[in-house]
């Protein structure tokens, strides 16, 4: 019966391609909504955890992705002035033993892209461009999602994956506030060489401070360090999340960070600024028949790296229900009880390591040296990222 339903994605970002994916390969019939007039992402870098690898190899799309990204053979603690380094975990052959998959750092726009050709191969016509959605409406018949130009598509399901400024949400459970963290990122992409020999390792590294943090890696086969700076106590009038900023601000604002820090942003080629903005999190995800997947609903500070993970796990345990399950509510139901729990866990946190990233002790070094090595000790990292990274949305009982 679930067959010959019409599926609506709100959005073709990472989430709702993902969602198209996973359920084009159950035999499900789907239409993506995007208001972009090509199918494209911001030029950054993400960590895609075991957990995320896992749940692209369910797509079909793990090995493709896997040769354009890097495999992160290790994450690093660093002190935010001295430069002093602490291991934190394997992240190589240790993890694929551990895990069963690697741990990647990988091009934003190349796995978009990657999930945008997997789509057209299962069906070519699947995604509309050029087409923003501003609403929608139901019954117990259907559901009518509204477009900017004026169009009213009608379906059986609505999937809202039109990210953390959705007109889905709002249109399910009403209007909420967007929530400023205090937090501003600087994000710069840097030609890998055009920096020093030291700098082109494998290695995902975390500087951490006072008030702030840095992360840097490696992305497009090696050919770009990815650069994300992130300090506390900032202010945000702009209604937009992201502006243009300088060189100069960006150095300024890390003034008295380590040298190698500096000679980083000395060779970018420039610098945006993000708020790091959320909202509440939903008591259910789900409606009648519509829900949201994603940034919609589990927006989360990027201190897990797991936003992306999370929506593409969202999209598989997603697909199984509607598969599963031939009554629309049911479904999605079933989907919400499964994924919420742990996504609301996931933001908890990534919102618990801003304390251990930006940690008044890692004024002085020697707090910082006691303090990482209470916070980051063996034990203590397992807590944290096991149940994380062994998750297996493909199986995960629905």
């Amino acid at each position: 019966m679930m067959k010959k339903l019409k599926i609506l994605i709100a959005g073709g970002g990472i989430g709702g391609l993902a969602a198209a994916i996973a359920l084009l390969k159950r035999g499900l019939d789907v239409e993506v909504y995007e208001q972009a007039g090509e199918l494209r992402e911001i030029g950054a870098g993400i960590q895609i955890s075991p957990n995320g690898n896992r749940a692209l190899q369910a797509l079909g799309v793990f090995d493709a992705l896997q040769k354009l990204s890097c495999n992160a053979d290790a994450k690093e603690i660093r002190l935010w002035n001295t430069g002093r380094t602490w291991k934190l975990f394997d992240l190589g052959a240790e993890a694929v033993r551990k895990y069963g998959f690697p741990y990647m750092t990988v091009f934003r726009p190349e796995l978009l892209r990657v999930l945008g050709d997997e789509v057209r191969r299962l069906k070519p016509d699947a995604i509309h461009l050029g087409a923003r959605s501003i609403g929608m409406s139901q019954n117990a018949d259907g559901v009518t999602l509204e477009l900017a130009d004026g169009r009213k598509i009608l379906g059986d399901i609505l999937i809202g994956a039109d990210g953390a400024h959705t007109k889905i949400r709002p249109a399910l459970f009403g209007a909420d506030e967007t929530l400023f963290s205090g937090m501003v990122a600087w994000r710069t992409l840097i030609p890998m060489d055009a920096l020093p020999e030291r700098f082109h390792r494998s290695v995902a590294v975390n500087w951490v401070g006072p008030g702030g943090h840095i992360v840097h890696y490696p992305v497009q086969s090696g050919k770009t360090m990815n650069f994300v700076g992130t300090l506390e106590g900032a202010t945000w009038a702009s209604a937009q999340w992201s502006s243009p900023a300088t060189l100069k601000e960006c150095t300024t604002a890390f003034a008295s960070w380590h040298e190698d820090i500096h000679t980083m942003l000395e060779h970018a080629p420039s610098v945006t600024k993000w708020a790091l903005c959320g909202r509440r999190l939903l008591t259910t995800w789900s409606k009648g028949r519509a829900t949201l997947l994603g940034d919609a609903c589990h927006t989360t500070l990027p201190f897990l790296a797991q936003g992306a993970v999370h929506t593409i796990e969202d999209a598989v345990v997603l697909a199984r229900c509607l598969e599963k399950y031939a009554d629309v509510p049911t479904a999605l139901g079933r989907y919400d009880e499964v994924r919420r729990p742990r996504a609301h866990r996931m933001v908890k946190g990534a919102a618990e390591n801003t304390s251990r990233f930006h940690n008044p002790a890692l004024a002085d070094p020697d707090d910082a040296e006691a303090f990482v090595s209470r916070e980051w000790q063996s034990q203590a990292i397992s807590d944290r990222y096991d149940w994380l990274f062994t998750y297996d949305a493909e199986r995960v009982e629905i």
